[in-house]
């Protein structure tokens, strides 16, 4: 009896895969939402047919207790979201602190001192020294040779600090 159902699962699977492929893009996610919940069906139905239905009814007793803290847990889910776009954002800033800028980010219009600590150059450097820092730096950390955003916004708004002040 279990080889026949396995058989049929396989030629189903085989059959909703292969249906899967010929679905343009948009219908994929209603395709996908409809075989869940058709295969959520059919699994109760075949717990049920067994007698093995106990083990469920068991799971959802022993998640009792948990769904009646969900209503004291939600009111914690601003402070999580907070947390997690901190953590997002900043990614970049520990790689800006791991370069030893000093700047923050959002803080405004960087210093001189920190827009040249940030082209490498000294307080002497021509237009010409700032023009070649900045064409080398951006080379190896611009975002589309694989490189960071934020540090190429630094590098530039480095320039334009430099480029300014020389003005």
């Amino acid at each position: 009896m279990h080889w026949i159902l396995g058989i049929g699962l396989t030629v189903l699977a085989f059959y909703m895969l292969r249906h899967w492929g010929d679905l343009p893009e948009e219908k994929r996610k209603a395709y996908l939402f409809r075989g869940l919940a058709g295969g959520f069906v059919l699994l109760m139905l075949l717990l049920l047919l067994t007698g093995r239905i106990h083990v469920l009814v068991a799971a959802v007793g022993a998640l009792l207790p948990f769904l009646r803290k969900l209503p004291a847990l939600l009111k914690y889910l601003p402070l999580a979201n907070r947390l997690y776009r901190d953590y997002k954002g900043g990614a970049n800033q520990g790689q800006q602190q791991a370069g030893g800028t000093g700047a923050r980010p959002g803080s405004g219009r960087m210093s001189v001192e920190q827009a040249r600590e940030i082209l490498g150059l000294e307080a002497s450097a021509s237009r010409d020294d700032v023009i070649a820092a900045h064409r080398r730096l951006i080379q190896k950390v611009h975002p589309d040779r694989g490189g960071n955003d934020f540090l190429a916004a630094q590098i530039n708004e480095a320039k334009a600090v430099l480029l300014d002040r020389q003005v």
